[in-house]
């Protein structure tokens, strides 16, 4: 059972196939072949993770397709959720051009952003059914879906050993949410691809179905959206008090994620636990 196998169910001839880096969950690699370029992703099969950590590679087939018609996102080629060929899921996707944006000093940077913003704003277009992760079932109400989210962090916290702060959280801001937008919520510089201008947008497999506002706490990891005026004037946002509220209670869950992910991960490194904390305490004295 190899990877083989899937490229040549995808119609591929004499494919060269080599590992990428990057990754901190799938398995990613690089195909070459007459056909073209392209990137397959295999899920790791039965190793500990997140409640949400599920299902997540038909998560991301979902985020391409729908995309991939809006924004610079990989189309999808082939998909295999049988886990017949090899042990998890796999999605084959076309490869996009340019390098992740993450350290970059050779790129015109406020360009960039300013195609983001246009881009992530398409992308937020898109309606779902329903609100919340697909892949653990959609929830009525923007509210109730979030809530879950943020009691099921607080399961895996218990689960790994972690103690968390409590993010208080008030039901009516959330309530403001009326359509569920679709949200990638992994665009940090990291999945941002870039040349001469913007080229992709990558690893949409975290994506759910809320606010659109959710988007911006990964899109300024570790600092504040409300300094890059190049991404929110070109999406066309402003902010109000009741979004600077959901914001924070968005990147209260997504530093809380960071620091329990660490467990199952192996990771380590005190420096970005400290980073993570810190972030974290901004976010909740916002809500305090």
């Amino acid at each position: 059972m190899t990877v083989e196998r899937i490229l040549a169910d995808a119609d591929l001839t004499e494919f060269t196939v080599r590992p990428l880096g990057g990754g901190t969950y799938n398995s990613v690699y690089r195909v070459t072949s007459p056909e073209g370029d392209f990137v397959l992703k295999v899920s790791p099969a039965g190793r500990p993770g997140l409640t949400y950590e599920r299902n997540l590679m038909r998560t991301e087939a979902m985020f391409c397709t729908l995309g991939h018609a809006v924004a610079p996102v990989p189309e999808v080629v082939h998909t295999d959720f049988s886990r017949s060929r090899v042990p998890g899921d796999a999605l084959l996707t076309t490869c996009l051009p340019g390098e992740p944006l993450f350290g970059r000093s050779d790129v015109d940077r406020p360009l960039i952003r300013r195609q983001l913003g246009t881009a992530v704003a398409a992308l937020h277009e898109i309606t779902g059914p329903g609100f919340g992760y697909p892949q653990l079932g959609l929830h009525s109400s923007w509210t109730s879906a979030f809530f879950a989210m943020v009691d099921a962090v607080k399961a895996d916290a218990e689960r790994y050993g972690v103690t968390l702060p409590e993010i208080p959280l008030n039901a009516s801001v959330f309530d403001e949410v009326k359509r569920p937008a679709l949200v990638h919520f992994d665009l940090w510089d990291g999945n941002v691809l870039a040349g001469g201008g913007l080229t992709g947008l990558v690893d949409g497999e975290r994506a759910f179905w809320g606010d659109p506002v959710a988007e911006f706490s990964s899109l300024a990891l570790f600092s504040s959206i409300e300094q890059d005026t190049d991404f929110l004037t070109s999406y066309g946002f402003e902010f109000t008090d009741s979004a600077r509220v959901r914001l924070a209670a968005y990147q209260a869950y997504l530093y809380s994620i960071m620091l329990v992910e660490r467990v199952p991960r192996g990771s380590t490194d005190p420096e970005m636990e400290r980073l993570i904390t810190d972030a974290l305490k901004a976010a909740l004295d916002v809500l305090a």
